[in-house]
């Protein structure tokens, strides 16, 4: 059916730079025609909600059962929060990244965002997807410099950007084949998804057995003093990460400033998944334009990055790339290449001993990063610096095939990503007619070809933007 998909029957100029043709039927209006700033201040029973790009505008409680993540409670200036209405549009703190996010639920929002409300020719959910669409991001990007400024999105910036006015009935069409479009490419991404799960189990059974037993089956073994980790080596012995490291280097809870001329670029806790270093995301659109904090110096090859966001807490090889400097919640280990290789210490990292201790150390815990002492008492199993390189040599070679597989399975998903931002850019923007198309859609969608709701377009590792005013 996607692929019958054909151009309207008739076009005219936009008059838009970047958006060329519009169909002939549609109107191009200012935005404030179509949505208004909201100042109502929140309701004493509203429910706090959390602005995210995974799930839209959603409620607090129901971010941390989605998510995994606690988010931290607002506590100052609450007579200051702003009401929202299901189905207003908020503009939250870098919008200017990801889009303006459709709120799933009404309740209360922190004073600093910016609440659209729609008016009478809007559909919430084809506006859904023409605000979170790759051209419209654009778009709202050349309006200011917000990397350089370090400035919000604002609504002076949003009114800058024309929208399309369409006919409600078919806003409401072209959403229902959005829809259902990208319930089907999310079923086969999350289909994808299942099996690098069981591949990476695999390759997480081969790491840890490596970094807890080594590679010699006879060799002679003491207890490891941890009930369920039983026995270990006999020349193997129970460590801190402080005690093997030269230096374990805190971003002190701030992003360095941008100036002028600066010559750094932010690593940041997304660019850092399942151990690898991602080159995409915030690194690709923060500029080098940073100025470096710490006395200690920049993080260079060598070093492994560590995110504190508990309870998960990522880490990867500091790439070779040249002057690096590090986000919010994030460090970096420099092992003592005497007594520590970089590598083993990440698979390490990514062992039962220390994931345990993660999971332990933030039970209860309503912070949702660990501090700089929990980082330092890292359990590390150690053994001579040779043994480690050999067991690291065996575990690269163990884990290629399943290395191989997964990469296949994430680049299938890479263009099945991409395949769907071309599409909903080409339907938001009328480059495609899906009039026809829905026509044949049965009247109930198969539950497997409906997206979820409150946010099935995204991917589900964004963190909220909220924080204590």
């Amino acid at each position: 059916m996607i692929a019958g998909l054909k151009p309207y029957a008739e076009y005219k100029d936009s008059g838009l730079p970047g958006l060329g043709q519009v169909p002939a039927h549609w109107q191009i209006v200012r935005s404030k025609r179509l949505f208004a700033s909201s100042k109502d201040l929140a309701l004493p029973d509203d429910p706090q909600l959390s602005a995210t790009q995974a799930y839209g505008v959603i409620e607090q409680a129901d971010f941390e059962r989605r998510s995994g993540h606690r988010v931290v409670k607002i506590s100052m200036h609450l007579d200051k929060r702003k009401h929202v209405e299901k189905d207003d549009f908020v503009i939250s703190m870098r919008s200017f990244q990801g889009g303006i996010e459709r709120a799933w639920a009404s309740g209360a929002i922190r004073s600093s965002y910016v609440v659209l409300k729609p008016g009478p020719g809007v559909h919430a959910s084809f506006f859904q997807y023409v605000l979170k669409s790759a051209g419209y991001i654009r778009a709202l990007q050349t309006t200011g410099d917000f990397i350089r400024d370090g400035q919000d999105l604002s609504f002076a910036n949003f009114v800058r950007v024309d929208l399309p006015l369409v006919p409600l009935d078919e806003q409401a069409a072209i959403a229902r084949f959005l829809d259902w479009a990208n319930g089907r490419l999310e079923r086969a991404i999350r289909a994808k998804r299942k099996v690098i799960a069981l591949l990476t189990e695999q390759k997480q059974a081969i790491v840890q057995r490596a970094v807890t037993r080594g590679l010699d089956a006879n060799a002679q073994v003491k207890p490891s003093g941890i009930p369920w980790l039983g026995d270990i080596p006999l020349h193997w012995e129970l460590m801190r990460a402080k005690q093997l490291c030269t230096g374990i280097i805190d971003c002190k809870n701030r992003t360095p400033d941008v100036i002028e001329g600066g010559s750094f670029a932010v690593v940041r806790t997304t660019n850092i998944r399942r151990g690898r270093f991602n080159l995409a995301g915030s690194y690709a659109t923060d500029q080098r334009n940073y100025q470096i904090w710490t006395q200690r110096g920049a993080p260079k090859v060598g070093d492994v990055f560590f995110t504190r966001e508990a309870p998960v807490c990522e880490a990867c090889l500091v790439p070779d790339l040249q002057n690096l400097c590090m986000g919010q919640r994030m460090m970096y280990f420099r092992p003592d290449p005497a007594s520590l290789d970089a590598t083993f210490l990440l698979h390490s990292i990514y062992g039962p001993i220390v994931r345990t201790y993660l999971e332990v150390e933030v039970n209860g815990s309503t912070v949702g990063h660990l501090r700089l002492g929990q980082v330092s008492a890292l359990p590390l199993l150690w053994c001579p610096v040779e043994e480690q390189r050999q067991i690291v040599e065996h575990i690269t070679t163990a884990t290629a095939p399943l290395d191989v597989t997964i990469a296949r399975f994430e680049r299938e998903i890479e263009l099945l990503r991409e395949y769907r931002i071309r599409l909903v850019a080409d339907v938001v923007t009328g480059k495609l007619d899906v009039r026809e198309a829905v026509a044949r859609l049965p009247d109930e969608l198969d539950s497997r070809d409906r997206i979820d709701e409150r946010g099935g377009l995204m991917e589900d590792d964004a963190l909220p933007e909220e924080a204590e005013e």
